[in-house]
C-alpha cells in the first residue's frame, strides 16, 4: 500500500486491554435526562446558486470554550446511557481477553539484522524487535510503551539502512502521527543525536554507506504561508550528525502543495527513485543519477496512471496500470528509461497484479483475486516460475526480502487465522512457519466463512464476505453487523480482529461488502465509486444490506452498520438515504459535511478523490449526497453512536459534532433514550492509527455495548 493511501485507511481496530476503568468517563455533574441542545447560529452561503444555511457552524472551532462546554455535556449525556448498560463489563472483560491475541509485521533485512513489530498480551503499542540471524535471539530495539504510561506515544513507521547498522523511526502523541523522526544502532541500541519534526508518514531511503539518508517530511513554522502547514510534504537529504534544519532541499520546490513524494535508492546506490502520488488515480516516476548531481528526470508521460518502481542492477522494474487497469510490469534500462523503451514483462491477468519486488534477483508478485490474495514467482524477464502456495484463503499484508538474499518472508492473516509470518524458500518454492501470535482464546473451527454476490441497483455484481459460527440458521432475525468501506483504491480484504469473535459467540453474523470504490477488481472498479461515481458505493452498500434481509440473515431490526473515516462517509450516506433498514449504527471518525471538508486538516489531498465544491458541477456530485444536508426533520433514524477524537489530524472532528446537533434536534428520535443519537469525542487520540489497547478496549466496549443493547443481545 502506498503512503498516500495509508493515510486514509481507518485501522478498525483490532487491538487489546487495560483494567475495567472507562478512560473517557471523565466528566462531571449529574447524568443529564436528555441530550445538551445545541445553539442555532445560522450561517448563509450561496454556493453556485444554492443557498445553503449551516446553523451549527460555529462547532467547528474546537478550541472555542462554548464547543467545548457543549462535548463535554454530550460526553455525560453518552455516558450516561452507555454506562449502566448490564452486559458492559462482561463486554469490557470478553474484550480484554479477545484483544489480547497480538499482531505482528513481515520481517525486513538489514545486513545479519531481521527487524520486526510485534505486540502481544496487555502491551499498548507494538516493539520493534531486532534479530540477528534467522534463527537467533529477538531483542526489543525501539519499545514506546516505555514512553508514556498510558500508551499515547505510537511508533508511526521505521527503516533499516542497508547493512542494518542504523534504523531511523518516527514515534508521535496521543494519535496525532506528526512524527518525530531519530536514529538508533542496531547493534548497540544508542540513541544518536539526530531528531527532525514533521516527519508524518516518512518514506527514508539510506546511502550505502550509511553516512546518511533521504527523507520526506512537512514544512517547519514559517516555511510556507499560514495553512499550508500539512501539506508541502518535500524531499531532503540529511547527513548523520548534522544540523537537520539546515539539510538541502532535493525535491518538490514549486509543485502543487498536494504532491506526495515518496524515495528510493537503487541497490547500487546510484540512483535515486522519486515516487510522486497525485491523489489515487496519478502517480509519476522521477529518477535523479546521484553521481552526475543532476536534478531528478521524469521518465513518465504525466498521463492519468498509478505507477511504482524498483531500481536493481541498473534496471528499473516498473508496475502500472498504464492501459490495463489490473496491472502489468515493465522493466527498462535505467540508464535511458524514457516510456518508449519499456517492455512488457508481466502481463495483465485476471486478478490485480498489486506489487512486484526483486528477491535473490527473481520477481515476487502479489495479487489480488476476488479480494484474496495470491503470490507468484516469476525470472527477471518475466517468465513464470510458479505460485507460492498460502496457508489458506486469506490475505497477505507484508512481504519482506532483498534483492540478493535467498529468503524472502510474507505475512499472512484472514477471518480465522491471526497474524502469522512465513519463510519462502525461493528454489523449491516452499514455505515455513518463521513466528506468529498466539490465539488460544477462540476456536476458529467453530465459525465458518462464505463469500456471496448480489447485485447493486445498476445491475453489478458485487461480492460480499459473511462470517459466523457454524449451523447458524437462517430464521430473519439473527443480529448481524454490515461494514465496508468503497474508496481510495482500498481493498476489504479477510483479515483478523479478535473483537469480532465476541459479536460471533453471541449469535452475530459479520459482514463485510467490497464495494466500488476499492481496490478488490483494479482501476475500473476504483473509479467506478469515486467523483461523479461515488452514489455507486452507498446503492452498493444498501445492496448488500437488502441481500441479508431478503436471504434470511437478518432484518431491520437487527441490522446495525459501522464504518469509519471514508466508511464513515458511507455510514452517514446509508442512514440518510435508507434509515429504514437500519436498527444501529457506528459511525467512526466521519466525513459528513462535504460542502466544508476541504477545509480541515489534510482534506485537500482527497480533492481527487471526492471533487471539490468550489467548482460547480463538483458541487452538484457532493450536495447530492452529503450526509449533512440530508436530514429531514420529523424522520426517524437508526440509534446512532457517533465517534472521534480530539487529536484527529486527518478527519477533523467538527463533522461528527455538527451532524449529532442536527440530528438530535430534527430527527423524531433526537431526544429518545431508547434509540438515540449519541457523541463520543475521545481525548488524547487520533484517527485511530497509534491508539495504544487501553482506549481501544473502551472504544470497542463502548461500540458492542451499544450494538448488543440496540439488537437486544445478551
Amino acid at each position: 500500500m502506498s503512503e498516500g493511501a495509508r493515510l486514509l485507511l481507518l485501522v478498525l481496530v483490532p487491538f487489546l486491554f487495560a483494567p475495567a476503568v472507562f478512560a473517557n468517563n471523565d466528566s462531571e455533574g449529574p447524568a443529564v435526562s436528555g441530550p445538551p441542545a445545541a445553539e442555532q447560529k445560522p450561517v448563509q452561503d450561496v454556493l453556485h446558486g444554492h443557498t445553503i444555511v449551516d446553523p451549527y457552524r460555529w462547532l467547528e472551532e474546537a478550541s472555542s470554550p462554548d464547543t467545548q462546554k457543549w462535548t463535554a455535556n454530550q460526553l455525560a449525556y453518552t455516558r450516561s446511557l452507555l454506562d449502566p448498560l448490564p452486559e458492559r463489563n462482561a463486554i469490557h472483560q470478553r474484550l480484554m481477553d479477545l484483544l489480547s491475541i497480538g499482531v505482528i509485521s513481515a520481517p525486513q533485512i538489514g545486513g545479519k539484522f531481521y527487524l520486526y513489530t510485534k505486540r502481544e498480551g496487555s502491551q499498548n503499542q507494538p516493539v520493534l524487535f531486532v534479530r540477528e540471524g534467522l534463527q537467533g535471539k529477538d531483542r526489543a530495539l525501539v519499545d514506546v510503551n516505555a514512553l508514556a504510561p498510558d500508551g499515547t506515544i505510537a511508533l508511526d513507521w521505521w527503516q533499516a539502512s542497508e547493512d542494518g547498522r542504523y534504523v531511523a523511526y518516527g514515534t508521535s502523541p496521543s494519535g496525532s502521527e506528526i512524527s518525530t523522526l531519530r536514529v538508533i544502532e542496531t547493534e548497540t541500541g544508542k540513541l544518536l543525536t539526530d531528531a527532525i519534526e514533521r516527519t508524518r508518514a516518512a518514506s527514508v531511503a539510506w546511502k550505502l554507506d550509511d553516512s546518511g539518508f533521504y527523507y520526506t517530511r512537512y514544512p517547519q513554522k514559517g516555511e510556507v504561508p499560514e495553512g499550508q502547514e500539512n501539506y508541502n510534504r518535500h524531499v531532503f537529504y540529511h547527513a548523520l550528525g548534522s544540523d537537520a534544519a539546515k539539510d538541502p532541499l532535493i525535491f518538490g520546490e514549486g509543485r502543487d502543495p498536494q504532491d506526495w513524494p515518496n524515495v528510493d535508492v537503487s541497490n547500487d546506490g546510484r540512483w535515486l527513485l522519486i515516487t510522486v502520488e497525485v491523489g489515487w488515480t496519478k502517480s509519476e516516476l522521477y529518477v535523479e543519477d546521484l553521481q552526475a548531481n543532476v536534478p531528478a528526470v521524469r521518465i513518465t508521460e504525466g498521463k492519468e496512471f498509478l505507477y511504482s518502481g524498483e531500481i536493481v542492477n541498473g534496471k528499473i522494474f516498473i508496475t502500472t496500470n498504464e492501459d490495463a487497469p489490473r496491472y502489468h510490469a515493465f522493466v527498462a534500462d535505467v540508464t535511458s528509461p524514457g516510456r518508449a523503451t519499456w517492455k512488457e514483462i508481466i502481463p495483465q491477468t485476471d486478478a490485480v497484479l498489486q506489487g512486484a519486488s526483486i528477491v535473490n534477483g527473481l520477481l515476487l508478485a502479489q495479487y489480488e483475486k476476488n479480494a484474496t490474495s495470491q503470490l507468484k514467482l516469476f525470472d527477471r524477464q518475466g517468465r513464470p516460475l510458479g505460485e507460492i502456495k498460502l496457508p489458506a484463503i486469506g490475505t497477505v499484508f507484508g512481504l519482506g526480502g532483498k534483492w540478493n538474499r535467498k529468503e524472502a518472508f510474507f505475512a499472512f492473516h484472514s477471518f480465522t487465522i491471526p497474524d502469522c509470518i512465513y519463510q519462502i524458500d525461493l528454489q523449491d518454492r516452499k514455505t515455513s512457519l518463521w513466528s506468529k501470535v498466539d490465539a488460544f482464546r477462540i476456536d476458529p473451527a467453530q465459525y465458518e466463512v462464505k463469500q456471496v454476490w448480489f447485485k447493486s441497483k445498476d445491475g453489478t455484481r458485487v461480492p460480499m464476505f459473511v462470517f459466523h459460527k457454524k449451523g447458524l440458521r437462517l430464521n430473519g432475525n439473527n443480529p448481524t453487523l454490515l461494514t465496508g468501506y468503497g474508496g481510495f483504491n482500498l481493498s476489504l480484504t479477510p483479515n483478523f480482529a479478535g473483537d469480532r469473535y465476541l459479536w460471533l459467540e453471541h449469535g452475530g453474523v459479520f459482514a463485510v461488502a467490497n464495494l466500488r470504490g476499492g481496490a478488490e477488481f483494479g482501476e475500473e472498479w476504483h473509479r467506478a465509486g469515486m467523483l461523479d461515481k461515488k452514489q455507486n458505493v452507498f446503492d452498493d452498500f444498501i445492496a448488500a444490506a437488502e441481500y441479508l434481509i431478503a436471504r434470511k440473515y437478518t432484518d431491520k431490526d437487527h441490522l446495525a452498520i459501522r464504518g469509519g473515516s471514508n466508511g464513515g462517509l458511507l455510514m452517514g450516506a446509508a442512514l440518510t438515504q435508507r434509515p429504514d433498514i437500519f436498527r444501529a449504527v457506528v459511525c467512526q471518525v466521519p466525513l459528513l459535511d462535504m460542502l466544508r471538508y476541504q477545509n480541515f486538516q489534510i482534506a485537500k489531498l482527497w480533492v481527487p478523490e471526492y471533487g471539490s465544491p468550489d467548482d460547480p458541477k463538483q458541487f452538484e456530485w457532493l450536495y447530492a449526497y452529503s450526509p449533512y444536508h440530508h436530514i429531514r426533520a420529523g424522520e426517524e433514524y437508526p440509534a446512532i453512536l457517533f465517534m472521534s477524537a480530539d487529536s484527529d489530524t486527518r478527519v477533523d472532528p467538527m463533522h461528527a459534532k455538527k451532524m449529532a446537533a442536527l440530528m438530535q434536534a430534527e430527527s423524531r428520535n433526537g431526544h429518545s433514550r431508547e434509540r438515540p443519537i449519541l457523541l463520543r469525542i475521545d481525548s488524547k487520540a487520533g484517527h485511530g492509527a497509534g491508539k495504544p489497547i487501553t482506549k481501544q478496549v473502551d472504544d470497542l466496549t463502548d461500540i458492542f455495548s451499544f450494538l448488543f443493547w440496540q439488537l437486544q443481545m445478551k
